[in-house]
């Protein structure tokens, strides 16, 4: 019986390996992975050890560097906060309702990934500028929208929304609509049944989505640049233009510094994301 149950793992194992050779397709992986990520991000390591430890601190610390990483990281907050709300709305309108148009509107939720950041830069600082059409209706209202902190988190809603989206969907198409019918006949009304029983099985998706708009947020040039202004003295300038302004000057060496600090917290931001889904991965398992 034994032998026989491991005759029939090893020939699904076999079975299993659509592409052949083992060695030559690691040995590829390993070898795209070094030179697309791995020796890139060294050079940032290389670099920025060129410096002293005290000259590290002192560029890292320095005025418009320390405004830059506050500027980033607060508004990249605000913005995943935005999209992490409209974000389950939205997925939730996608996936339990039928309408018309419902394909397109699917579709557009993917726009931020197609087309250029500068294009989409471009578009947003001209609409709410204060000669645009939302930024003229805002101004009467007395909010200026953009060269401020507010535009750049339009700007980071706008290229941060579908990821909350996309990983939303999936767990609602899957989530088991019994649940949802035990709760309303155990006397729950909608609220108490959203937020006792859905909103617990979107939390891990929830908080996937809102990693990644976070950390999409925090690394953002194209569609930020053109409707932050980039003021120094507005504080609106965030990292990514100060380490290309860094780069203009020639001073490799403060912009790597920079540059690593951004890469030590979007490891940490993939961290993050990876021990969620890892935890979701395990309930899940257990439930099953």
């Amino acid at each position: 019986m034994s032998e026989n149950s491991a005759e029939k793992k090893k020939r699904n194992k076999k079975q299993g390996r659509v592409i052949p050779g083992f060695g030559l397709t690691l040995g590829i992986t390993i070898a795209m992975l070094s030179l697309l990520i791995l020796i890139p991000l060294a050079s940032i390591l290389v670099y920025a050890f060129k410096m002293s430890p005290s000259a590290f601190v002192e560029t890292i610390t320095s005025d418009n560097v320390r405004w830059a990483f506050l500027t980033s990281i607060s508004t990249s907050l605000i913005a995943a906060l935005i999209n992490s709300v409209f974000g389950v709305i939205l997925a939730w309108v996608l996936v339990r309702y039928d309408f018309f148009g419902k394909r397109f509107l699917d579709g557009l939720i993917e726009l931020p990934f197609c087309i250029p950041t500068a294009v989409a830069g471009i578009t947003l600082s001209k609409l709410y500028s204060d000669k645009g059409m939302f930024g003229k209706a805002l101004g009467t209202l007395g909010i200026k929208v953009s060269y401020t902190h507010l535009g750049i988190i339009v700007a980071m809603v706008f290229i941060g929304i579908p990821f909350v989206v996309r990983a939303i969907q999936p767990v609602l198409e899957k989530l088991d609509g019994q649940y949802e019918e035990a709760s309303y006949i155990l006397g729950a009304d909608r609220k108490t049944t959203f937020f006792k029983v859905v909103l617990p099985e979107l939390r891990p998706a929830l908080l996937t989505g809102f990693g990644l708009s976070f950390a999409r947020g925090i690394g953002e040039y194209g569609s930020v640049i053109y409707i932050s202004g980039n003021s120094a003295k507005e504080h609106t300038q965030v990292v990514s233009y100060v380490i290309m302004q860094k780069l203009n000057y020639m001073d490799y060496e403060s912009a790597t510094s920079i540059a690593l600090v951004m890469l030590i917290i979007s490891f940490l931001m993939l961290l993050f994301i990876n021990i969620v889904q890892v935890r979701q991965s395990r309930r899940t398992n257990d439930v099953a």
